[in-house]
């Protein structure tokens, strides 16, 4: 119900998220919708839908999948085959409003597509890695876990800066975990044995957003006059 969403949020999410940085949510959907993400989710990579995650840039010498060995889509929940997973974000979306204005002076008001993930299981994994390192507008990542039944690695561990501990959080089935995206929180996502999916959705810091756009039309602007001149 929604009071229970807002409750959540207020009693559980935001004081984890002032507190350690990073909340978990088990049951959140509850069997019969969790189910139904999950299949949704087997069925795009059974029909091919899910590409190689790409990285921002090439490091010579260096296989992308040592780096990332999971394949990807990105899904607005419009999609046909994607109401389950419109149902999910829905619900991420009303637990984050509920927090949007109680996390300090940031304001979130928009997010990006969901990233659709799979893992295939042959020990495929994310080195340690920040989601936002260079202030590129994204807050909080929130990523819905599943690994069918079973769990062998794929374990997402953050070492939340400053702390002397590491935090393992297992991909279980119907799992939403919910993190700051900055330095604050490296993380690294241990290889990965058994097939595991998971849906990774990033809300925007929405001043911070603002200016990273806004770079980034000014570097086009300048490589544009710089061909030009050429």
């Amino acid at each position: 119900t929604p009071l229970s969403h807002s409750r959540l949020a207020l009693e559980r999410l935001i004081p984890a998220l002032l507190s350690h940085g990073f909340c978990y949510v088990d049951g959140l959907l509850g069997d019969l919708a969790g189910s139904a993400v999950l299949d949704q989710v087997v069925e795009m990579h059974r029909s091919g839908q899910l590409q190689d995650g790409r990285l921002a840039g090439s490091i010579p010498g260096v296989s992308r999948k040592s780096i990332r060995g999971d394949q990807i889509a990105w899904v607005s929940g419009a999609e046909r085959g994607c109401e389950a997973i419109s149902f999910l974000l829905n619900l991420i979306d009303r637990l984050i409003s509920v927090c949007a204005s109680r996390l300090g002076d940031k304001a979130i008001r928009e997010r990006s597509k969901a990233m659709v993930a799979c893992y295939p299981g042959n020990g495929a994994g994310y080195v340690k890695h920040v989601d936002n390192p260079n202030r590129d507008g994204r807050l909080l990542s929130t990523v819905y876990g599943h690994d069918g039944l079973n769990t062998h690695g794929g374990v997402l561990r953050i070492f939340p800066e400053g702390k002397s501990y590491v935090a393992d959080i297992k991909p279980l089935f119907d799992r939403l975990l919910i993190f700051w995206s900055d330095r604050r929180n490296p993380h690294e996502v241990q290889p990965s044995y058994s097939t595991r999916y998971a849906i990774t959705v990033w809300y925007f810091d929405s001043e911070e957003r603002a200016q990273a756009k806004k770079r980034f039309r000014d570097l086009t602007v300048k490589q544009e006059n710089q061909l030009s001149r050429d």
